[in-house]
């Protein structure tokens, strides 16, 4: 949202604020929340500025999408959960293709549950491993 009302504002947009606050919001809901977010604000763009300023926008919002979805978010809840990025975004794409969108909005918790339950035994632990091991882990290992 923050990345978005600064590129509204600086293209001119009116209400910029509302606007941010409104992809923000629709960007939890899987698959169409950011293109729903994002066209009422190219068509203002249109009627305001003009096409070339409606282009603008929407490069600017699918850059800010592209960016958050496929890179900072993975990366983030991949290091919070003790996941690897790259099992964030399979499991993103497995149980989104399994289940939907219902299925892509629980992926992560999803997989913390495989994940869990790879590591209660001895020999599946060798996949709980595989998936990233844990920070806390991780750092008893280093010293």
């Amino acid at each position: 949202g923050g990345l978005i009302y600064i590129w509204l504002l600086i293209l001119g947009v009116e209400y910029p604020l509302l606007w941010a606050l409104i992809a923000y919001l629709l960007n939890f809901v899987p698959n169409i929340g950011s293109i729903i977010a994002a066209v009422p604000v190219m068509l203002l763009a249109l009627i305001q500025l003009g096409p070339l300023h409606m282009l603008l926008v929407a490069a600017g919002y699918l850059f800010v999408n592209t960016l958050m979805g496929n890179v900072i978010e993975p990366r983030y809840m991949g290091r919070g959960l003790g996941l690897s990025t790259l099992i964030v975004f399979l499991s993103l794409v497995f149980w989104g293709w399994v289940l939907g969108p219902v299925g892509m909005l629980l992926s992560v918790p999803l997989t913390m549950l495989l994940k869990i339950a790879f590591e209660s035994s001895d020999e599946t632990r060798w996949i709980a491993i595989i998936m990233g091991p844990d920070v806390a882990q991780e750092k008893d290992e280093k010293r």
